[in-house]
């Protein structure tokens, strides 16, 4: 090919992908000065390892950890998060803003570094919940050994951490980065919770590929979902402009005891009552009494027709 061709070719493309003024107006091109940058994807998978090591020591982190070293590496682990922390947050800040560095940066990093530091408080409490989340998942699995391999392998237990770290940045009012921490568990593995849902203690994702927890879910205690459950939100509303509605609460609540079989999907604004059961493939879109039992409808038996399998016969798998 003539290389004043490909010259030209090369030149015209750089042109028309430099062209910037309408990526801007349209929210397609960030731009950013040295540190006025987006929060980093390598900084942030540091922090899920240092919280998953402060959460689980001696299953993530250090493997030669021991009760010996343990207080010196937590707390060198805590004083590299404070600083990760910090400098990840006032990214985000910045983001939300769409301010400069001159603009500020100093208030920008003292208040990322008080949401740092509250954050760091509520660590103890956020391990407590994942413990029992951790409990919660080896009772419910007959395949399960012991709770170093619900913590080792379980992939409920590496998006619980991310989600429940997430979470009480989101409360907190940080932005971009909660949402960053469950993509990044959603990606590892394929569990995608929203960082604003809510949920309780004792919780359980058995398998977990595919399962979807919206934005304004509230969950309760004792709960266990099952593989490809949806728990999501019905068509949106429009404003008078015809533009969808967001920030009202549009996803379900599901009360405690709850337990929700495999590829179910429950949409809308509806309350499963406390100790309901949903079987398989189900659709439910309406409220559910508390202790309800909603399974497919059983069809005749023919002479060549075998009965179906219903989740209250289906273990741990």
């Amino acid at each position: 090919m003539d290389s004043e061709y490909l010259s030209s070719l090369f030149s015209e493309t750089v042109k028309s992908l430099s062209d910037c003024s309408e990526m801007k107006e349209k929210g397609f091109f960030h731009e950013c000065k040295d540190e006025d940058s987006l929060p980093s994807a390598k900084a942030l998978e540091e922090i899920v390892e240092l919280c998953r090591s402060l959460f689980f020591p001696g299953f993530y982190g250090r493997s030669t950890i021991n009760r010996a070293t343990l207080k010196y590496i937590v707390g060198v682990s805590v004083e590299r998060l404070m600083k990760l922390l910090t400098k990840q947050i006032a990214a985000g800040l910045r983001f939300q803003t769409k301010a400069s560095h001159d603009d500020g940066d100093d208030n920008f990093y003292r208040e990322a570094e008080e949401i740092a530091q509250k954050l760091l408080t509520l660590l103890p409490d956020i391990r407590k919940v994942l413990e029992t989340d951790a409990i919660a998942a080896y009772n419910g699995d007959p395949a399960a050994d012991n709770i170093g391999e619900v913590i080792c392998c379980y992939p409920v237990i590496k998006t619980l951490t991310n989600y429940r770290v997430a979470h009480e940045l989101y409360k907190l009012g940080v932005p971009l980065i909660p949402r960053m921490l469950t993509e990044m568990a959603h990606s590892e593995t394929g569990i995608d919770i929203h960082p604003g849902a809510q949920i309780g203690h004792h919780f359980t994702i058995d398998h977990g590929t595919g399962v979807v927890i919206g934005a304004t879910c509230i969950i309760g205690n004792n709960v266990k979902l099952y593989q490809g459950v949806t728990l999501g939100a019905r068509s949106f509303p429009l404003d008078d402009n015809g533009h969808p509605i967001k920030g009202i609460a549009r996803h379900p609540i599901l009360e405690d005891d709850v337990i929700v079989y495999s590829n179910a999907t429950i949409l809308g604004r509806i309350t499963i009552g406390k100790g309901t059961v949903i079987g398989g493939n189900v659709w439910v879109t309406e409220d559910t009494e508390p202790g309800s039992v909603i399974v497919q409808a059983k069809k005749k038996k023919s002479k060549t027709q075998n009965d179906l399998i219903y989740p209250q016969d289906l273990g741990g798998l």
